[in-house]
């Protein structure tokens, strides 16, 4: 073999993974541009079906906890009935009885009261008094701390009982919420949000006024346009709390 041969030889031989390796770039490129228009040619990040699965599953708690709530509800005044015919107490017995149970929230409460309202502003809400800076997304929705300012304004006005949506408020209730959804005693709300107190109206109304955290959250309907409404009932009837009342702690492991 002449050495113009050995040259071409050795010369192919070095160019064969370089040609290889181009291949395989090319071949990676067309895999990614086809998994990239398979993507996009119609797949919405924000209704992905697993997102949809999992907001049905909520859903369908949410609609289960409900039901399971009311049966629960119903199968307590039976047992309560019963408890009372069978119980042998005497009249004024009883009737301690039930001032306890009022007291504890877990029978129906009518009279004199008002109702607050609290909502998200749009989601393109922009600054409504001069001076103002442009508002965050943060800015336009209804927060926990503006639900617990309202609640707590409302007992300290002397309320004799509260409910916040059709749920009755204990002294173990817990108002939490999870972005702009709020989460009660096992049952997921979504905006607008009312709490309805039962007491004397003047008392409820002046509290509303003079709570520092309730006043922050009236700013921000003024300068962005949250939803505010109080809005007052002649009578007004509070169900009463239908979920168990046992108490939970934490407990030390043992070694």
């Amino acid at each position: 073999m002449t050495n113009s041969r050995l040259r071409h030889l050795r010369h192919l031989r070095h160019l064969r993974p370089l040609r290889l390796a181009t291949a395989g770039i090319f071949a990676l490129a067309g895999f990614l541009f086809w998994a990239s228009f398979n993507t996009a040619q119609g797949t919405d990040l924000r209704s992905d079906d697993s997102m949809l699965r999992l907001s049905d599953l909520v859903q369908e708690r949410n609609r289960s906890n409900q039901a399971l709530e009311s049966s629960v509800a119903g199968l307590r005044r039976e047992v309560d009935d019963l408890a009372r015919r069978d119980s042998g107490s005497t009249e004024a017995e009883r009737r301690a009885h039930e001032e306890v149970e009022r007291t504890a929230g877990t029978r129906e409460l009518s009279g004199a009261g008002l109702s607050v309202t609290l909502d998200d502003a749009p989601p393109d809400a922009t600054a409504r008094m001069p001076g103002i800076p442009e508002p965050q997304p943060d800015d336009l929705v209804v927060h926990q701390q503006d639900l617990q300012a309202v609640v707590n304004a409302l007992w300290a006005g002397g309320a004799r009982g509260i409910k916040v949506m059709d749920q009755r408020l204990i002294s173990t209730s817990a108002v939490r919420c999870v972005g702009n959804t709020l989460i009660l005693q096992g049952r997921l709300y979504s905006p607008p949000y009312t709490i309805t107190a039962v007491g004397d109206t003047d008392a409820l109304h002046e509290a509303l006024e003079e709570a520092p955290a309730v006043r922050n959250y009236r700013e921000y309907v003024d300068a962005y346009g949250l939803g505010w409404s109080v809005e007052e009932h002649d009578e007004v009837t509070l169900p009463g709390y239908s979920g168990t009342v046992d108490l939970h702690h934490a407990e030390p492991a043992e070694d």
